[in-house]
């Protein structure tokens, strides 16, 4: 079960609304469903949030300021692939990818190495289902630093789970009770 919701600062406080992602498929597409919600509070220019979360699996946080680009956070990244809301934020730059899918980075020197427990000669098994598998992460990625001005410092944000994240985050926000209201 999946829950999303915006919050728009605005000159009153917070306020909140849920969402729907259904016809949202990039991050492009939620960044500007949330300009749009924000506008119609009358926020547009002040921080909007998109909470999203999938209960007791993951949780993720996207920060758009004004024009800027959205800073985002997810709790796990690996259960976040497996959602197709979580693959919405799970861009090819928070994953360190280039736009094309490879490698952004350079090369790591025992990526060269020749290190798939094979001898010279021998050929690798084909048995290996995720060979060609894109790999994500296990646990937190992206920016844990993107709610630190808002009163919730990295390393609590890193010490949240899927079970209640949403909920400590805006109770640390002063935005709990709005957020309650479109849970």
């Amino acid at each position: 079960m999946y829950f999303a919701a915006l919050l728009a600062r605005t000159e009153d406080g917070w306020e909140a609304s849920d969402t729907e992602l259904d016809d949202v498929e990039t991050l492009s597409d939620l960044s500007d469903l949330a300009r749009e919600a924000a506008a119609e509070a009358g926020a547009e220019d002040d921080t909007i949030l998109v909470f999203i979360e999938q209960e007791d699996a993951w949780f993720g946080v996207v920060r758009i300021d004004g024009e800027e680009d959205p800073r985002i956070y997810v709790s796990d990244a690996a259960a976040a692939a497996r959602s197709s809301y979580g693959e919405i934020l799970l861009t090819d730059e928070l994953l360190g990818k280039a736009p094309d899918g490879s490698d952004a980075g350079v090369i790591d020197e025992l990526d060269a190495l020749d290190l798939d427990g094979t001898e010279d000669g021998e050929d690798a098994s084909d048995d290996d289902e995720d060979a060609g598998a894109e790999v994500v992460p296990p646990g937190p990625l992206g920016d844990s630093g993107v709610l630190a001005d808002l009163g919730v410092a990295e390393k609590d944000l890193l010490t949240l789970d899927g079970s209640d994240a949403l909920s400590e985050i805006a109770d640390a926000l002063g935005a709990s009770e709005v957020l309650e209201t479109v849970r």
